[in-house]
């Protein structure tokens, strides 16, 4: 569903050595781009295409006069001779000229030398070159067929037809008879000719098809009435292009399609004259266009023909005068690029672009030949060549304009004789009458000529505005004159008035009575490629000229007069195909421009969206037309779903990768913007907008095929629910299977909630409403499946409903309150039926957690009806109890049905549920009647029981008298979460002690000591209480339950002795030497626990108090010793913190050495060996990060603390090996300098300690401590520093990046920090 638009016409004339001289042949130059002519004058005009491509004229109102620069040579022949045939061969870079004397001519432009490289006898026919250049094709006069190489080497000869015995090759083959032509495959492995039948009475030829290499027939056809010797291989090499001559069946010729193998495969008419006669057939290089030079009786026309879906097109149709004598070529490397010439030596290039045929809203206006095809794809996917109705106009349509705006439908068509024709449709909706008809379009009257209109557009529903050109010798005003005619020449730009004569009949559609006159004509300097109306803004327009500048055109009736204005919207290069949309940007709507030029880049917004575009359009989801997303295909077959905010946020790279597929990216993050084009070519031709939200794709063979993008869908569905359009929103998610919960989670749970009477009454349909209803659940799919597709706020588009509002619905109670206001909006706005029964009974199967004994009491209550005969109208409205419960029970688990009706205590309707459920009777009725036989009481707590209502349980069987006291202890027992409530439930003191004991029991066996003894001293259970304690390690606790107890003196020794060891083992000095000092009276060990906890002030306090001087001078040693030791291991590791940063440098420098070497991105891995960050007290044993090391023994407590043993264990267990050259070894290194930093704890043993020294009189001691820590604290932390300054960087500075330095800086930034609060300040150094 494409149109082939000719957007460029450029003409220029050659300066001919004399007014007789006409040209006669043209050959092209690939690599340098030129065009060669040669006159039958024998003179060769070279000029460059580069030529054409001009972006401004000088001479105003001279276009059709201004002249080619051509470099004009003169091949010399013999006197009668002329040339009869001419190519240019590539491998020589020179021209092949044949002659009808038989001579062979290189002729080089370049040195403008000529040579004769051979001759043959009957002269030189036709002169055709292999498409790789290797061979050189030749056809004789004498009818003979020669191949030689491109160094002149005969190849073979051979007859191009089979000459009977006893005929005469002179007389058969005369001169001036026969046409000749040689064609060959695009692979040049064949070559096919035309010749006549010799022993054929009538006229009859044949195609013929020979072998490259040995020159051998492949195949021949059967004898045809070809048409002269037209004949075009498809550059594909899929069909070989012929003409029949059908006078004789009184039928215009026909063009007509040969395989390989010379069998006929298709044919289709070219719908002129019987006397019409083509006379040239050549395809574009990509094989998908074939044109022709069709000579009619008053014009010869170049035709332009396309196949898709089984069906011949014709695309296009310029007229020239039969004086012109046109001739073609197409360009070899741009498919899309027509260069005709004639005989007088005017050159016009032609540039088409493909268009698609499917306008705004969706109707697709198929060109072929004289008539446009209709078709509303909204209401029918119809692919061509069928379509819905069709328009029939006087001659072949060049170029239309389509208006659809304000419910107005006007087509306006450009014939190729010249004609304007103006069509209005009636509304799309009616179109459905118009199918199968076709429609006779009269031409519009117009007192002057219009000129070759190039470029149509509407400004609005009665004014045109049109690009066109006057004075070239193509000029389609045959049938019209006009006084001024001649004074215009070149192109114009031309606003043109509607007016029609008859009256409009709504439905019917208006073709004939239209009146067409120029009201404003602006002389152009420049070659216009595109015009765009303004969306935005009416009588506006957007013209495109070459390069890609762009000016707004302002009407005559918005200005005084018409004029063009700058516009800052420019493309880098000329786009052919250019779009003018609304879109939306703030809250504003303006106009934005997108242009799509030759090599596939797509403009848009000042840059280029896209490099590798192939089609593109426009997706709508509001009425007012305002464009939300463009779609593109690329050349890769993908199409892209791209927002438009995107493109003025600048998030094109990141959202879509430069529109290429990558491996890597997430399935989600793909599946989200991009699709994947199953069909190889296939393009974008049109988009249904609003709800339908679907892309119509056109594949290479012609087919269409319409997808629904989940994105566009979901889109869809948001913009319905913006608008509270709940039954619209409800069919699309049916329709293309959205997941339901979008209309709440885009709404929100609450407002939906608000909004549900609303969502009910819309969607009436209790079957969509339940459906509705079994798919709530209980999580936020906007967050989950469609975060990426959902990017506006609600709150845009509508003033109650606000996106987001699950914070005050949380997930867990979602289905429950969504079900909840359906349900009451059910009740409230359905009238009684025994739909909305089952519909709100499925509200309360399906809640969360499912409501099944409120939906049981609606079906006892149905069936208490059905017993009682109550009135049969009321009766109706609901379904029989029957019905309603095998529909619970098909949406609910039957075990569940059946639990919550018994747990009604009902019986009864116990037993209905498990006949309906199929459970056996052998299995539920005894326990139901032995149910039956119980107290009410007891019954309902066996109930329970069974149906683990603990609770329930527990209080039936209370209720149920003392007699059952034990049934109720055993219950606790088993379920200890109620002994709280049996303490409620029970006020009995003399049962409330058994069980706080149980209670008591249950929390010592899950080891919760502290609460068993807490309940144990509330019911009397002393020694339980005791032992409570004791496993709990409370030790106060343990001496105060002693003391309830009424202990011995003895026995309190006895257990403060043993808590004393058991918290030395725990590693508790401190509170162990509590207890010897004030339990046991052990003033030594006291001091000795205080020494090993390292806790020197309280020790020297202790042994001052009882005044020991023994045990003051053990405080004494041992700190002294503690200091020493200190001070040696503080100087260890500063040497040994020096030793990690440099071997850290070092490694760094080499990894960043290796990974520039390597151009690796990342090196450090992260499986690190190294897990060194241990918790480093005062004491820094095994501080080597490459051994496992061993605990030195220190002196400075009398025995071994169990706090130093269990920090040695700790560290040594996180610590492992670093391995040199590993790829964790960097981080391994900081890690462990940062384990080796003083903790708070060693920070205060460390303070404690220099106050001991300094009581003592050591403080000489007490300052190389104090200053040795420090330099320790000070390397440590400027290691770190450093190594997360160079981790991070990307090269390491050998002056700035030293521990030196960095030292410095922590000096000065730390001194004043918590980390050195623990220095005492009468040795800070200053």
């Amino acid at each position: 569903m494409n149109n082939l638009k000719l957007f460029s016409e450029v003409s220029l004339g050659l300066q001919l050595q004399s007014n007789t001289e006409a040209l006669r042949f043209s050959a092209f130059d690939i690599e340098r781009n030129r065009l060669f002519f040669v006159s039958e004058h024998n003179f060769v005009y070279t000029i460059h295409l580069s030529s054409f491509h001009v972006s401004r004229y000088k001479e105003k109102r001279a276009w059709s006069k201004t002249l080619a620069t051509a470099d004009v040579d003169t091949i010399d022949l013999e006197p009668g001779d002329f040339i009869t045939s001419f190519d240019y061969l590539m491998e020589k870079e020179a021209l092949i000229v044949g002659t009808s004397n038989g001579l062979l001519l290189l002729h080089s432009v370049d040195t403008n030398t000529t040579e004769v490289v051979g001759k043959v006898e009957g002269g030189v026919k036709c002169i055709s070159p292999s498409p790789d250049g290797e061979l050189l094709g030749i056809i004789t006069g004498l009818g003979q067929i020669l191949v030689m190489t491109h160094d002149w080497d005969l190849l073979y000869e051979t007859a191009l037809a089979d000459v009977p015995e006893g005929f005469d090759v002179n007389e058969i083959f005369q001169p001036d008879k026969f046409e000749y032509n040689v064609s060959w495959r695009g692979d040049g492995k064949f070559f096919a000719t035309m010749s006549d039948v010799c022993n054929s009475t009538t006229l009859l030829k044949e195609l013929k098809v020979w072998e490259r290499d040995s020159g051998l027939l492949h195949a021949s056809s059967e004898p045809k009435a070809f048409s002269g010797a037209v004949l075009e291989w498809m550059p594909s090499g899929a069909k070989i292009a012929a003409v029949y001559d059908r006078k004789a069946e009184n039928e215009c010729p026909s063009i007509v399609f040969f395989e390989r193998n010379g069998l006929e495969r298709s044919k289709f008419s070219i719908n002129e004259g019987i006397n019409a006669k083509v006379k040239v057939l050549m395809w574009n290089c990509s094989s998908d266009l074939l044109a022709g030079i069709v000579e009619c009786e008053k014009y010869d026309a170049i035709k332009i023909w396309y196949f898709s879906n089984n069906h011949w097109y014709l695309k296009h149709e310029i007229r020239y005068s039969k004086q012109d004598n046109v001739r073609f070529m197409w360009n070899p490397t741009r498919p899309l690029q027509l260069i005709c010439w004639t005989h007088g030596g005017q050159i016009t290039v032609y540039n088409f672009v493909w268009i698609t045929a499917v306008t705004e809203n969706s109707t697709a206006l198929v060109i072929d030949g004289s008539n446009i095809h209709v078709t509303p794809l909204s209401l029918t996917l119809m692919p061509p060549p069928m379509y819905l109705f069709s328009l029939k106009f006087s001659s072949n349509v060049r170029d239309m304009a389509v208006y659809c705006r304000n419910s107005k439908n006007h087509l306006a068509v450009f014939l190729s004789n010249g004609c304007l024709c103006i069509v209005e449709l009636p509304a799309v909706e009616t179109w459905e009458e118009l199918e199968g008809k076709e429609f006779n379009v009269e031409a519009s009257h117009t007192e002057i000529a219009l000129g070759s209109i190039l470029h149509l557009v509407w400004l609005d529903s009665h004014t045109l505005l049109a690009v066109s050109h006057y004075g070239f010798s193509h000029n389609n005003d045959f049938s019209k004159t006009s006084l001024n005619e001649g004074e215009l020449q070149g192109f114009y730009l031309q606003e043109i008035e509607l007016e029609c004569s008859e009256d409009l009949v709504p439905g019917l559609l208006t073709s004939s009575g239209w009146h067409a006159k120029v009201s404003k004509r602006n002389a152009l300097d420049e070659v216009v490629v595109s015009v765009a109306p303004n969306p935005a803004s009416k009588y506006s327009a957007y013209i495109q000229f070459s390069g890609g500048n762009i000016l707004e055109y302002v009407s005559k009736f918005v200005a005084s007069k018409g004029s063009l204005e700058q516009e800052f919207q420019s493309f880098s290069s000329t786009c052919p195909r250019m779009n003018v949309v609304l879109v939306g940007n703030g809250g504003a709507s303006k106009p934005l421009l997108f242009g799509l030029d030759e090599i596939g880049r797509l403009h848009a917004n000042g840059g280029i969206v896209c490099n590798n575009c192939s089609s593109f359009s426009f997706y709508s989801n509001l009425a007012d037309q305002v464009i939300t997303h463009l779609i593109i295909t690329t050349k890769q077959d993908l199409l892209f779903i791209v927002d438009i905010v995107d493109i003025f946020n600048g998030e094109l790279e990141s959202k879509y990768g430069n529109f290429v597929q990558i491996i890597s990216r997430k399935r989600e993050e793909e599946s989200r913007n991009c699709i994947n084009i199953w069909e190889r070519g296939a393009r974008v031709v049109g988009v249904l907008h609003g709800d339908e939200a679907a892309i119509i794709l056109q594949t290479t063979r012609g087919n269409l095929e319409c997808i629904y993008p989940r994105k566009l869908v979901v889109v869809s569905i948001v913009n319905a629910l913006v608008q509270k359009r709940f039954k619209d929103a409800l069919l699309m998610v049916r329709r293309h299977r959205i997941d339901f919960n979008i209309m709440v989670d885009y709404c929100g749970c609450q407002a939906f909630s608000q909004l549900a009477s609303e969502f009910v009454k819309q969607v009436g349909n209790l079957g969509y409403i339940t459906e509705f209803v079994c798919a709530v659940k209980n999580e936020n799919i906007i967050e989950k499946l469609y975060k990426n597709y959902v990017s506006v706020s609600c709150s845009e588009g509508a003033n109650v409903v606000q996106v987001g509002d699950l914070q005050h619905c949380p997930a867990e109670n979602k289905v429950s309150s969504v079900l909840m206001a359906v349900r009451k909006a059910l009740e409230d706005h359905i009238t009684e039926s025994p739909g909305r029964e089952l519909c709100i009974l499925t509200t309360l199967a399906r809640s969360d957690p499912p409501l099944l004994e409120d939906a049981l009491k609606r079906i006892k209550v149905i069936r208490e009806m059905e017993l009682s005969h109550a009135d049969d109208q009321r009766r109706t409205s609901y379904p029989s109890a029957e019905e309603a419960l095998k529909h619970l029970l098909w949406l609910a688990d039957s075990d569940a049905v059946y639990e919550a009706a018994l747990g009604l205590y009902d019986l009864n309707l116990t037993a209905i549920v498990a006949l309906n459920a199929q459970r056996d009777p052998k299995e539920f009725l005894p326990y139901l009647q032995e149910l039956e036989r119980m107290p009410t009481l007891l019954m309902q707590y066996n109930i329970d029981l069974k149906l683990q209502r603990f609770e329930m349980a527990l209080r039936h069987i209370v209720c149920a008298g003392d007699a059952y006291f034990s049934d109720c202890m055993t219950l606790m027992k088993k379920n200890p979460q109620l002994f709280p409530l049996g303490l409620q439930l029970i006020a009995d003191h003399s049962k409330r002690m058994p069980i706080l004991e149980a209670w008591g029991d249950y929390l010592s066996d899950e080891k919760c000591f502290e609460d068993a003894a807490t309940i144990y001293l509330s019911c009397f259970c002393l020694e339980k209480a005791l032992k409570s304690y004791r496993a709990c390690n409370n030790w106060s606790g343990v001496l105060t339950v002693a003391g309830f107890l009424n202990m011995e003196k003895d026995e309190v020794l006895r257990v403060a002795n043993e808590l004393c060891e058991e918290l030395q083992a725990l590693g508790k000095p401190r509170e162990a030497a509590k207890i010897a000092l004030e339990y046991c009276g052990d003033v030594s060990g006291c001091v000795n626990l205080l020494i090993s906890a390292r806790d020197w002030e309280e020790a020297l306090r202790v042994a001052f108090m009882h005044r020991t001087e023994e045990l003051i001078k053990t405080v004494k040693d041992a700190s002294l010793e503690c200091a020493s030791t200190l001070i040696g291991e503080y100087e260890e590791g500063i040497e040994k913190v020096g030793k990690y940063l440099a071997r850290y440098l070092a490694v760094r420098q080499r990894r960043l050495l290796l990974a520039a070497k390597l151009k690796a991105e990342e090196q450090a891995a992260s499986d690190i060996d190294n897990d060194a960050a241990s918790e480093t007290s005062s004491n820094f044993s095994g501080m080597s990060a490459y051994t496992t090391g061993t605990r030195r023994s220190s002196a400075v407590s009398i025995s071994t603390s169990a706090t130093s043993k269990a920090r040695d264990s700790r560290r040594q267990k996180k610590r492992g090996k670093i391995r040199p050259g590993s790829p964790g070894e960097e981080l391994a290194l900081v890690d462990h300098m940062k384990g080796m930093s003083l903790t708070v704890e060693a920070r205060l043993e460390l303070k404690s300690l220099l106050v001991c020294l300094v009581m003592f009189g050591e403080g000489e001691t007490a300052r190389k401590l104090q200053q040795m820590a420090e330099n320790f604290q000070l390397s440590q932390m400027a290691a770190i520093r450093l190594a997360e300054d160079t981790i991070s960087n990307d090269s390491i500075n050998e002056y700035t990046h030293t521990l030196e330095h960095y030292t410095r800086k922590v000096r000065n930034d730390m001194q004043n920090s918590e980390a050195f609060s623990w220095r005492a300040k009468v040795f800070l150094i200053e």
